[in-house]
C-alpha cells in the first residue's frame, strides 16, 4: 500500500512540473491587460537644457507695425492688437507649450505684476500654439490669469509664423513683443525657451514709451 501511495505522489508531482513548464513557455496572449507602463523620463518629452532660439527667423524688427492677427480667447471672444490701437500699450507673450515648467511659472508671475502693467497703461495677450481645451485646463490648473489667453492652434502656428518665431517642431519661441498705442513694435525679446524672461527688462521697455 505504501509503495502505491508513493507512486501516486511521484506521478502527481511529475504532472505538476509538466503543467508549470508548459505555462511558463506559453506566450502572453495579445490584448491581455498589462500593468501600468513606466512613465517616460521628462528628458524624452522636453529638453531641460539650454535652448536658445533656433531654426526660426524673425520677420519683424523694432519700429515695424505689429503683424495683423485675430485669435480666439478662452472666453470665445475674438482678440486683435488692433482692438487696443490708440488706447493701450500691448505686451504680447508667446510661450512654447502648455503644462511645461517655465511656461507654468512665467504666466502666473505676470499675475503678481498685474498692477505694474496697469500703471504703465499696458495690457497683455498670451499666445501659444496649443488648442483651446488644453489651454483652458492648463490655466485653470494655474489658478487663472488676468489677461486673454489666445490659441494659435489652427491654422497651426499661423500667428507665430507671421512674427517669425515658429520652430520646426511646431512650438513657438518664448518671445515678448511690446507694442505702443500706435501699433508699432518697440521692444523684442526672443528668449531661451528654458529661461523665464526678466520682468525688469520688460517693465523698462514699457517705461520708455512714456518718454
Amino acid at each position: 500500500m505504501k509503495r502505491f501511495l508513493l507512486a501516486v505522489v511521484v506521478a502527481a508531482s511529475f504532472i505538476v512540473v509538466i503543467i508549470v513548464t508548459i505555462a511558463l513557455m506559453t506566450p502572453e496572449p495579445q490584448g491581455r491587460i498589462q500593468g501600468p507602463a513606466k512613465a517616460p523620463k521628462k528628458e524624452l518629452v522636453y529638453n531641460p537644457g539650454t535652448l536658445p532660439p533656433q531654426d526660426s527667423a524673425l520677420k519683424v524688427k523694432v519700429g515695424d507695425p505689429v503683424p495683423e492677427f485675430t485669435l480666439t480667447a478662452l472666453d470665445g471672444k475674438k482678440v486683435s492688437p488692433a482692438d487696443y490701437k490708440g488706447k493701450k500699450n500691448v505686451v504680447i507673450s508667446f510661450v512654447p507649450a502648455a503644462w511645461t515648467p517655465v511656461c507654468s511659472d512665467q504666466w502666473p508671475g505676470y499675475n503678481v505684476a498685474r498692477e505694474m502693467f496697469e500703471e504703465r497703461d499696458a495690457v497683455m495677450l498670451g499666445i501659444t500654439v496649443d488648442n483651446a481645451p488644453s489651454l483652458y485646463a492648463w490655466t485653470e490648473n494655474m489658478g487663472g490669469v488676468w489677461f486673454p489667453v489666445l490659441s494659435d492652434f489652427s491654422p497651426h502656428g499661423e500667428t507665430a509664423k507671421k512674427f517669425g518665431i515658429l520652430r520646426s517642431d511646431g512650438t513657438s519661441e518664448r518671445a515678448l513683443f511690446v507694442i505702443d498705442r500706435e501699433g508699432i513694435i518697440r521692444y523684442i525679446d526672443v528668449h531661451d525657451i528654458n529661461e523665464r524672461p526678466p520682468l525688469d527688462k520688460l517693465l523698462e521697455a514699457l517705461d520708455k514709451l512714456k518718454e
